[in-house]
């Protein structure tokens, strides 16, 4: 089960007030949430460069572009979950133009009912691909302690003629006698046959 109060930053892109007002209300009492506004799509831009945001939401059109290529071109990027909201009769060509990079879009006008059930799908999704980078970077993480490990085990084979089980062995047991990790052994063994 989700925390209640999971902190939600916000970016809405908008040159209204109405819709950065409307996150604030549609999330209230559930999760703290942190709602920035931007008028214009190179303020936001400046501020997505600034903070990591959990939701983008874009109202299209704005003063200076449509927004499209700034939803694709942040939905691509990482975990951010970008809601585009867009003209009626734009709907479906730009739907199909962005949904292949993972930006959700409501038509306008729209019920507030949908634009809760929409915000509600994007920050369940945030939530999901949170998990997933975290599980990835920890994977990653015991990747490169292997690849380390493994080295230093090469070094031991090659400089004192022991056998990959011994070799393993004796990083072992040095990562129990000196409380350290067999990730810091492998490197202070690497280091000492730099040299």
């Amino acid at each position: 089960m989700l925390p209640d109060k999971e902190l939600i930053s916000i970016l809405v892109v908008s040159c209204s007030d109405k819709v950065s007002d409307a996150f604030n209300s549609i999330f209230e009492g559930r999760y703290t949430v942190d709602v920035n506004r931007a008028s214009s799509i190179s303020e936001a831009k400046r501020m997505t460069l600034l903070q990591s945001f959990d939701m983008v939401v874009v109202n299209s059109p704005l003063k200076d572009e449509t927004g499209i290529e700034f939803s694709v071109d942040l939905s691509s990027d990482g975990s951010t979950g970008v809601l585009l909201l867009i003209n009626n009769e734009y709907y479906d060509q730009v739907s199909y133009e962005v949904g292949r990079y993972g930006v959700l879009t409501l038509s306008k006008p729209m019920s507030r009912q949908t634009l809760y059930e929409a915000a509600n799908l994007v920050v369940a999704t945030n939530f999901r691909l949170k998990k997933v980078e975290l599980k990835n970077a920890k994977l990653t993480a015991k990747m490169e302690e292997i690849r380390i490990v493994n080295h230093a085990k090469w070094v031991l084979i090659e400089n004192l003629h022991l056998s990959e089980v011994e070799a393993h062995k004796i990083i072992e047991k040095q990562a129990m006698d000196t409380r350290q990790s067999k990730r810091e052994v492998a490197e202070t063994i690497l280091k000492t046959y730099r040299t």
